[in-house]
């Protein structure tokens, strides 16, 4: 296959996950949270904490207590908003579509470096 072909491949590729149901539904959660600007805003920070938590983990190689429980307190509370919590699934099903796309490239990247 040359190039070419390939390029076309991964531009299919994205009109696959742009029609797939994990993308449309979370497109679809995100504007109705964003209705709610409160909840948007709470989801942006909860995001972001959490974020910040598991890069220091993987920086430093372990968890901070204070922050861990900071996020805890906030997943209670997005968990509770039902509109909230099916955001949360829905971004979750389509970050596991990612990964999956992901791993199965990189089965092509570890066979080369082997």
């Amino acid at each position: 296959m040359n190039q070419i072909n390939v390029h076309d491949k991964a531009h299919e590729l994205a009109r696959a996950v742009k029609a797939s149901d994990q993308y449309t539904t979370l497109v679809q959660m995100k504007a109705q949270v964003d209705e709610v600007p409160e909840l948007a805003a709470m989801l942006k920070d909860f995001n972001e904490k959490n974020t910040a938590l598991q890069a220091e983990a993987m920086m430093t190689g372990k968890m901070n207590e204070e922050a861990l429980e900071e996020v805890k307190k906030l997943y209670a509370i997005v968990m509770a908003n039902p509109l909230a919590n099916m955001y949360l699934q829905s971004e979750l099903a389509f970050s596991q579509l990612i990964n999956d796309i992901g791993a199965i490239l990189g089965e092509v990247i570890n066979s080369v470096q082997k």
